[in-house]
């Protein structure tokens, strides 16, 4: 692989930084702004108009560099810890950067705050467990002696995992610990609402070293979220969606509560298995939650059955806005990494809702989004970031729009 000195520039989102070199732009990872390094070119020829680098010996150090907390997610290692070479409140402040340069490039406005580090109600957080044990749910992939291995990034082969620092202790223990058959695609599922993890394999329960194949075996787990006085039960597929941050749920889902506010009407789009929906329900307000996923709708319908004032639209989203559902005082949506989409967002502000309470997962997504949206006659708002995937480059955030 070619060497390269660089001297590293300033963040671009997707966890590298930007240096230059004869003119090219080179995106390096394992670095930042202002140090000087070694980087191996892993992507890139002569004619490309950038290239991709990994810095594998740093010369002139950032004093916001540490040890790695995930050596194994380092240079030429596996994917998912892109930040572990960085303090804790650089990654924030790292995420925050990105999210105003978003904002700025894209929607024409002002990100004025921070990331927040994730806390629960007693004050426990994220800082005081260095940004880790944290997710509830890990995936990997058994190599050939039966051990759980991560891809390497941005390549196919596979690396046998020593330790997995993000997940919960319970999450880690399981996944190292076991032995499963090669080349199964493993997930680990460490749930707020019941002792124990669980394992799928290829999908499938795990059970006592093998495939669970009983008609009954366990699919689901039981989620709780406390918010406030509330506390909130939920059936979730065990391979379904559910937000990784142990504490991520309880902090959208305040988020949301406190935005919405007393709006009777409610609609929640990419609903999911009901995180927002149930407890809007539970106040005895009136709301409809649309979701595409067959499994995630049968388990909202599980959670919501108590509550005749929910109802669940199984169906895709622009499609269903665009087949008219009536009048809403309020809309929560929560799109995957690529956002709504102007096509949807058109429809949706067809509805003319007063307020819209939009989760992002992708700060440049949100950023376009708020572009369309402010085209679209709504101001936006509160916009809100939470670092809810720390030794990563992802962020969450939540923004709210008035209708003018």
């Amino acid at each position: 692989m070619e060497r390269l000195r660089l001297e590293i520039g300033p963040i671009a989102h997707g966890g590298h930084c930007v240096a230059r070199h004869d003119g090219r732009v080179v995106f390096v990872r394992h670095t930042l702004p202002g140090e000087v390094v070694e980087a191996e070119v892993t992507d890139g020829r002569e004619g490309d108009r950038f290239w991709r680098a990994d810095a594998v010996e740093i010369l002139e150090a950032s004093p916001d560099r540490v040890d790695s907390a995930w050596p194994e997610a380092g240079p030429g290692g596996v994917g998912g810890g892109e930040l572990a070479h960085v303090a804790l409140p650089a990654q924030r402040g790292w995420k925050t950067t990105v999210i105003r340069e978003a904002f700025e490039r894209f929607a024409g406005v002002e990100f004025s705050g921070e990331v927040r580090a994730a806390r629960m109600a007693n004050g426990e957080g994220d800082d005081g467990r260095g940004g880790l044990r944290y997710r509830t749910r890990v995936s990997a992939v058994a190599g050939d002696d039966g051990r759980a291995s991560m891809r390497m990034h941005r390549r196919h082969d596979f690396r046998q995992l020593v330790a997995m620092p993000l997940a919960t202790e319970a999450a880690e223990e399981a996944l190292l610990g076991g032995r499963y058959p090669a080349g199964t695609s493993l997930l680990v599922v460490d749930p707020s609402g019941e002792d124990g993890v669980r394992v799928l394999v290829d999908g499938m329960p795990w059970r006592a070293g093998a495939v669970d194949r009983r008609a009954n075996a366990p699919r689901h787990v039981r989620e709780v979220v406390r918010v406030g006085e509330g506390e909130h039960h939920y059936r979730v597929a065990a391979s379904g969606f559910w937000q990784v941050h142990r504490e991520g749920p309880a902090i959208l889902l305040g988020e949301v509560l406190s935005r919405v506010g007393d709006a009777p009407r409610v609609l929640d789009l990419y609903a999911g298995s009901g995180l927002f929906t149930l407890p809007l329900a539970s106040t005895g307000r009136e709301v409809t939650s649309v979701e595409t996923d067959e499994a995630a709708v049968k388990d909202s319908l599980r959670n919501l059955h108590d509550h005749p004032n929910a109802s669940v639209v199984h169906g895709d989203v622009r499609e269903t806005l665009r087949s008219g559902l009536g009048r809403f005082d309020a809309v929560v949506l929560d799109p995957p990494r690529s956002g709504a989409g102007a096509a949807t967002l058109e429809a949706l502000a067809a509805l003319e809702p007063t307020t819209i309470v939009y989760v992002a997962c992708d700060p440049v997504a949100l950023a376009r989004d708020v572009a369309t949206l402010r085209g679209l006659g709504y101001d936006l708002g509160e916009v809100t970031a939470w670092d809810l995937f720390p030794m990563t480059h992802h962020v969450e955030a939540v923004a709210t729009f008035s209708r003018r």
